[in-house]
């Protein structure tokens, strides 16, 4: 799927989602905010998806997406971003925080955004805190809602900087 020639295509077809590599021979474009990566800058890129085969736990996760991610495995932990979509088979157990939310699948936790929705298929345990609520006929919900009158109650952090350091490690000898 990867090759390092100069030949871009490999005669397989390209996943959805997933960013067109440069045309001009080389396989990894140009950083664009101080971060390096070989696929780009995270504000470039399309979709994430924590798939149905993934669970991620652990104490005091955070994920953190600046663009969309699609969630329809299992997360334990919170999860911050631009557009959060937990699918149908997806969950979370734990705060989520992001611009948009939409629900299809399940919620045990704080859900904090400007926009939520939640689809038929939701079922949310927890309060809501909002500017606009969506919610349609089958979802169940079970808690409380607030619209936020302060936008920073319900902004996401984005800024991965600002979270504590998790590269502290005791040495024992």
């Amino acid at each position: 799927m990867f090759s390092r020639g100069s030949n871009s295509d490999s005669g397989l077809p390209k996943p959805p989602g997933l960013p067109a590599l440069p045309q001009n021979g080389s396989a990894t474009p140009a950083p664009s905010s101080g971060r390096s990566s070989p696929f780009g800058a995270a504000s470039s890129m399309g979709t994430s998806v924590i798939g149905t085969d993934l669970t991620i736990l652990g104490e005091k996760i955070t994920i953190i997406s600046q663009n969309r991610l699609q969630i329809d495995g299992d997360v334990r932990g919170d999860v911050s971003g631009k557009q959060v979509v937990i699918g149908e088979d997806g969950s979370v157990i734990g705060t989520v925080c992001a611009e948009q939310i939409e629900v299809r699948g399940g919620v045990r936790g704080a859900i904090k955004a400007q926009t939520v929705t939640l689809h038929p298929t939701a079922e949310v345990e927890g309060d809501i805190f909002h500017q606009t609520l969506s919610i349609s006929e089958g979802a169940q919900f079970d808690g409380r809602v607030r619209r936020a009158k302060d936008l920073s109650e319900i902004t996401p952090n984005l800024d991965v900087n600002s979270y504590p350091s998790t590269q502290q490690h005791q040495q024992t000898g």
